[in-house]
């Protein structure tokens, strides 16, 4: 589990009349075994954050921290899409970022292949795996570095209803199973609701507008109605502070 400090975090792009700000000042402290969304409309700087908090882009000013027991923290990454390498079998994909390939982390590997209910594909190559297979070995693979922290971008969002919903439980299983600090970015609201314990929205320009607790027994469902409540005060926020319209 990683501690995360966020310190007056600023980031634009752009020079002069074309200088956009995706990150204002913001100021946050995240970790334990929390799992965070990320949530606001589109251009709010949602991957900006998490792009920086996981070292794929630098911030304009401001200071992070990201630690575990006092050393820098691991960090893996889920995207948006698999990523695979179509060459490689599912075991070899989870392999090729493991810093050995021993009997020990083949066995590790196959652990979390078998969490997302994979276990029996590791001959198999992407290209014979649905949609929503090759995202489950996506997320078994950034499982199976054993990360302190784990960052993923809205990786639901080109599935399907039933499928997305399928592993947002099995996402959930494997959080409460493994103990992991995750930060999770999406733009459904009801998404973040099922699967978080604290909602962070944000608004154009980078603002951080609200640090919302879901203070809500787990396993949870889209149809219980303390969800549904739930999803509909965090939208009531985003007509507060006028996200709904942008």
């Amino acid at each position: 589990m990683a501690e995360i400090k966020i310190r007056n975090l600023h980031k634009e792009f752009g020079t002069g009349a074309d200088k956009v700000v995706a990150l204002e000042d913001v100021n946050l402290d995240m970790g334990g075994h929390v799992f965070v969304s990320i949530v606001g409309p589109s251009g709010c700087g949602k991957s900006t954050l998490l792009n920086i908090l996981s070292g794929i882009e630098t911030p304009t000013s401001g200071s992070l921290e990201i630690t575990q027991s006092g050393h820098k923290a691991a960090p893996g990454y889920v995207f948006q899409a698999a990523r695979l390498l179509p060459w490689r079998t599912v075991m070899d994909n989870l392999l090729f970022v493991q810093q050995d390939k021993s009997d020990e982390t083949r066995a590790r590997c196959q652990k979390y292949l078998e969490m997302v209910q994979l276990g029996d594909k590791g001959d198999k190559f992407p290209g014979e795996l649905s949609g929503g297979m090759q995202q489950r070995v996506g997320i078994a693979r950034a499982f199976s570095i054993e990360p302190d922290v784990l960052f993923m971008d809205e990786p639901f969002s080109h599935l399907d209803a039933i499928t997305a919903r399928s592993l947002r439980r099995e996402l959930h299983t494997m959080w409460a199973d493994t103990g992991k600090t995750i930060i999770f970015v999406t733009h459904d609201v009801g998404e973040a609701v099922e699967l978080s314990n604290r909602i962070l929205v944000f608004a154009q320009g980078g603002r951080l507008e609200d640090d919302i607790t879901v203070d809500l027994d787990f396993p949870r469902d889209a149809a219980d109605e303390e969800v549904a409540i739930a999803k509909a005060s965090v939208l009531r926020k985003f007509e507060e502070f006028d996200l709904l319209a942008t």
